[in-house]
């Protein structure tokens, strides 16, 4: 009976604990609904494998028992880095709160990850995938501008999907967008999404009846309501196969190609960020190793002495 309550006592805990953690990573760090949810999901997997402790005496111990748990599941490093990496957010959120004095999560390594060159995409396979596109089709006209859109603003899906058409400043040639942590940045409109995206709103989207709470959202789906991540995964899987490329295309490849031709053109690694919404210049400089590691990688594929 005893150890009964104990443990709905130790789940209580839990619930409360993260629940106060989830406002903290909303309102003060507002963080993106995206990060939100993969911390919290990592968090609760940790929970419920601790769930007869109490969250503010877990050690490191406890932590090390996780991981080798997760290990069992053959998990990749990159993943385990990311499980372990909301762990310490947890833990450091709770020091930051004095509900404790010592990190658990001291002297963890986090384990070793290779750099992960990225898929990208030729010019002219992002043309080919453009020009795959029926026009014909009711659809054609917003599929051919999303597919632009994310190639010449090389922007993520979640910023996408929330374009206003309030900010589309056709004048000045700039989009608004709300990225990572709700902050805005401006990226530059082309010649070419531009006159996609006019014949699209003008021509289509004006035909269209649209829901109450999207009469300002750029894309849209059939029934006038927002278009999900999904629909917009679908739309480049269905276009990438039409144009017979062999690679795995996702929307965040022409997220990575568009910074891979900036870098390649000779754009400055600092403009390149500010364009992406990096937070950490490091994370751009992945694009100035693409080009050696494309080579190397060409010389080992092709040469008759490799």
């Amino acid at each position: 009976m005893y150890k009964f309550i104990t443990m709905n006592i130790h789940k209580m805990n839990w619930k409360i604990i993260l629940n106060n953690y989830n406002n903290y990573i909303t309102i003060e760090r507002n963080l993106s609904k995206n990060s939100i949810e993969s911390y919290l999901r990592d968090l609760n997997q940790f929970s419920k494998f601790n769930s007869n402790k109490n969250p503010l005496l877990i050690t490191r111990k406890d932590i090390l028992e996780f991981i080798d748990h997760i290990n069992e599941y053959e998990i990749s490093a990159r993943s385990q880095a990311r499980i372990l990496s909301s762990i310490r957010s947890f833990y450091n959120f709770l020091i930051f709160e004095n509900k404790i004095n010592k990190d658990p999560c001291k002297y963890i390594h986090t384990p070793k990850i290779g750099t992960k060159i990225p898929v990208t995409l030729s010019v002219r396979e992002v043309d080919s995938i453009i020009n795959s596109i029926d026009l014909s089709q009711s659809q054609g006209e917003r599929n051919r501008a999303i597919i632009e859109c994310l190639y010449s603003c090389g922007i993520r899906v979640s910023e996408l999907i929330q374009i206003q058409i309030s900010n589309i400043l056709f004048q000045d040639n700039i989009i608004q967008v709300i990225g990572k942590g709700n902050q805005q940045r401006i990226v530059p409109l082309s010649k070419v999404l531009k006159k996609y995206l006019k014949n699209y709103i003008n021509f289509i989207r004006s035909k269209q009846k649209i829901k109450k709470n999207e009469v300002d959202t750029l894309f849209l789906n059939r029934n006038g309501g927002k278009l999900s991540r999904v629909m917009i995964f679908n739309i480049v899987k269905q276009f990438s196969r039409a144009a017979g490329i062999q690679k795995k295309v996702s929307p965040h490849t022409f997220r990575h190609s568009f910074a891979t031709h900036l870098v390649e053109g000779g754009a400055d690694l600092r403009v390149v960020q500010e364009m992406l919404g990096h937070a950490n210049i490091t994370t751009t400089e992945i694009y100035t190793h693409l080009n050696t590691d494309y080579l190397r990688q060409e010389i080992i594929n092709y040469h008759p002495r490799s």
